[in-house]
């Protein structure tokens, strides 16, 4: 029935074509990516303030979002918001996934507020179907949601399970992740910034999509007016919730037959919400890919995926590198042998001592060649090993016992804190 009446309305869409006007239809058009680039400029804003002391450009931004809401109307389940954190991080060196993810949040709080906005116009006229009665809605997402709340609600709990899950199992691995997450919500901080920077370019952006949607109405024939205009945002709103489809096809026009009943036929209604959605689409599509091209010299969407790998394997190469760097200096940090001073004798490693490596220093002399001349509470920290008094047999003894050849270093970190408690005594 759903397949029946996709085709049915197709069909409706191209047996109007010629009822359409062409100039609303550009306008409309032009509007539209002009209201992409407003919602890029906005996400260009919260970026910035995540990374305040690294250029953000704006054009490989604008081509990411672009690039982006292009893929996403051919593209099931927002599969083209991967594409823009990809595109997004390779524009902004040192920028990191977890921020560019959490700058996403930030710019759908605008979304879900101007969406509730126009749905509950709507539910005031009273023209907007209640969620039970979706099931004879011709949508499969609608349908599916609203013909077991049971099934949705559990639906709804194990996606938020998940992602607990997911976001805990990265922070345990990452310790880093949260830090990088807050990261992505500094503007949030300074509330006036976020109204004047982020609010109000979208909120700019969304006047230019109502505007745009007013001139498609118009392009399709149909009664273009303010109300009619909320209603179609509102549709686009809900079907923002259930991206199973690409770009929300089905569920804007389903609902759109019920939210504007009475102003055309339902041929019309059907032919409306298949052009604008097709427009909209192919639009969208055409702009991204010649953002791809020109903005990033992508040429293929394969070619994405290669150097998303590439970039993986190179991040991951840096990591094991710079860990390795660390791990590299902790060593000859603690193989090192150092003076007696605030924190103890030095000691040097068993492996050097085996293989003829450097010789000891004055610390190891000192303890090596002790004499029974005076006990360990009376030697001067802050007197060089050279002047110092000899220390007891028992020193000796003990460093020997508890620093044993081929220990590990947090054995030997320990030893050194049982030395200076022994000293305080």
């Amino acid at each position: 029935m759903i397949i029946a009446s996709f085709f049915s309305d197709l069909g409706s869409f191209f047996s109007s074509l010629g009822d359409v006007h062409l100039t609303p239809l550009l306008l409309g058009a032009v509007l539209f990516v002009a209201y992409l680039s407003m919602r890029a400029l906005a996400f260009r804003n919260i970026l910035q303030d995540a990374y305040p002391g690294t250029p953000v450009p704006f054009k490989q931004i604008w081509g990411a979002y672009l690039a982006a809401y292009g893929f996403n109307n051919v593209i099931p389940a927002r599969g083209g918001d991967v594409l823009k954190v990809y595109l997004v991080k390779t524009s902004i060196p040192g920028s990191t996934y977890p921020t560019i993810g959490a700058a996403l949040l930030v710019e759908a709080i605008f979304d879900l507020c101007a969406g509730a906005l126009a749905v509950t116009v709507a539910l005031i006229a009273g023209v907007f179907p209640k969620p039970p009665s979706w099931v004879s809605l011709n949508s499969v997402d609608l349908s599916f949601v609203a013909e077991d709340g049971k099934r949705s609600l559990f639906l709804v709990t194990a996606l938020a399970v998940l992602v607990l899950v997911v976001f805990s199992l990265v922070a345990l691995r990452v310790r880093t992740f949260w830090a990088k997450v807050r990261q992505g919500f500094a503007v949030l901080r300074d509330r006036r910034r976020y109204l004047k920077r982020v609010w109000a370019m979208q909120g700019i952006g969304w006047l230019i999509r109502g505007t745009a949607f007013f001139f498609l109405l118009k392009a399709f024939s149909m009664p273009a007016s303010v109300e009619n205009v909320l209603f179609v945002l509102s549709a686009n709103a809900v079907a923002a919730i259930f991206p199973f489809t690409p770009g929300g096809a089905g569920v804007v026009q389903a609902l759109l037959v019920e939210l504007l009943k009475g102003t055309a036929t339902t041929a019309a209604i059907a032919a409306y919400g298949v052009g604008q959605q097709a427009v909209i689409a192919l639009l969208s599509l055409a702009v991204g890919f010649v953002a791809l091209v020109f903005v990033f010299n992508i040429r293929s969407f394969r070619e994405v995926i290669e150097r998303g790998r590439a970039d993986r394997e190179a991040s991951r190469a840096a990591e094991r590198a710079e860990k390795e760097g660390r791990a590299a200096r902790d060593i000859s940090g603690e193989e090192d042998t150092a003076t007696v001073g605030p924190n103890g004798p030095g000691i040097v490693g068993d492996h050097e001592r085996r293989a003829g490596g450097p010789a000891p220093n004055a610390t190891d002399d000192w303890l090596d060649d002790v004499a029974a001349s005076g006990p360990v509470g009376s030697v001067s920290r802050a007197t060089p090993p050279a002047a110092r008094p000899p220390a007891t047999a028992a020193v000796d003894d003990w460093l020997a016992e508890e620093v044993a050849p081929d220990r590990a270093r947090e054995e030997r970190r320990e030893a050194r804190a049982k030395w200076r408690r022994r000293q305080r005594r």
